[in-house]
């Protein structure tokens, strides 16, 4: 590939991610989807579902011309987001400590960071990245900051990255079990680990001097949970997560992902809909009759087909009174309610033990 096509290819791309990124934060559209500058409207493509308009209050600032925010949370504290994914740097006087590199970001990271530090008058290099966890969706971007940062994570996430040998996801150089405190150039970041949620090795990182908590794919700001609640590995242990960051003292919160920090009201707000969702699931598991199912399937030996339709249909009964309240309230809770609700009836039948019609037989 020569230089001239390379480089022609990255613009586009930038150019791409610019657009999509505007497109999400536009506040009246009615999915992530619609709106693409030169593309037809979700709406007025045949086959595509339409879903509720998007709260005000769930919309974050709106994007430079590269397709991304920069701002201040406080002191020397910042944050970078383009409407899907969030980052979070610390500008100290010997360097930038940076939490995450999604590649959605990329080396919008870089520009971020480096329109901060003119300001501030503050070093530019990146000389530690911290890893929320292994996921590539959010430290995929991290080769870009070359081979002599420091990399902290926790042991877990050294472990799984090095089975997964990913160039662009290098190991950790630090590690830790349980607390680490990072400190560099007169500014601290308190990381601390306790136990699995979304992923095995996802931590927790506080910065105190500027009452902010950053954990990353436990808490959506403004939005009803990403698909399987996070695609979460350990849903008891993501469950749990909303409890420990509310212990930790904190105001603002960066989650990870979409478009605005978050406040305390958030996780409240989580926490109701998660209970909500955890009620019905176990009330309509509990009443649901499964003799239509074994009659349907049962004769031809379709043990699959018997578990698919009971369950199916457990979660959108669940799940429906539950997306109608939270509609208008949290963005999207009418696209992923009933995948969290069938995240949470697996939950319950493996974690829990609440087995419904498939438990121990008379």
């Amino acid at each position: 590939m020569t230089t001239e096509s390379a480089d022609t290819g990255n613009a586009n791309r930038r150019k791409f991610l610019k657009n999509a990124s505007v497109a999400a934060a536009v506040p009246a559209a009615a999915s992530l989807l619609g709106g693409f500058p030169g593309t037809a409207a979700a709406s007025d493509t045949p086959g595509l579902p339409d879903y509720a308009p998007i709260p005000p209050g769930s919309v974050g600032p709106a994007l430079n011309a590269d397709g991304y925010y920069v701002g201040k949370i406080k002191g020397n504290l910042y944050w970078v987001t383009d409407s899907y994914y969030q980052a979070m740097f610390l500008t100290t006087r010997d360097g930038v400590v940076l939490v995450d590199a999604p590649p959605t970001l990329g080396h919008n990271l870089l520009r971020a960071i480096q329109e901060v530090t003119q300001a501030n008058g503050r070093p530019s290099k990146v000389t530690h990245l911290v890893y929320s966890h292994n996921h590539a969706d959010h430290v995929g971007a991290a080769s870009i900051f070359g081979k002599n940062v420091e990399r902290i994570g926790h042991t877990e996430t050294r472990r799984l990255l090095r089975i997964d040998a990913d160039p662009n996801r290098p190991a950790p150089t630090v590690t830790f079990d349980d607390d680490y405190v990072l400190e560099v150039g007169g500014e601290r970041l308190k990381l601390a680990y306790h136990g699995p949620n979304h992923s095995p090795d996802n931590i927790f990182v506080h910065a105190p001097d500027y009452d902010t908590l950053m954990v990353v794919d436990v808490l959506f700001p403004g939005w009803a949970p990403f698909k399987s609640l996070g695609a979460s590995s350990d849903i008891p242990g993501w469950i749990k997560a909303h409890d420990i960051a509310m212990d930790y003292p904190w105001k603002t919160l960066v989650g990870g992902h979409l478009g605005r920090l978050g406040v305390r009201a958030d996780v409240n707000i989580q926490k109701e809909y998660v209970d909500d969702l955890l009620a019905s699931t176990r009330a309509v598991e509990a009443s649901l009759d499964p003799t239509p199912f074994y009659e349907k399937y049962g004769p031809s030996g379709n043990s699959w087909a018997i578990f698919k339709a009971y369950l199916d249909a457990v979660a959108t009964t669940a799940a429906a009174p539950v997306a109608a309240k939270y509609t208008g309230i949290l963005a999207s809770a009418d696209v992923f309610t009933v995948d969290n609700a069938m995240a949470l009836i697996e939950s319950l039948r493996i974690d829990f033990g609440e087995l419904g019609p498939f438990g121990i037989h008379a």
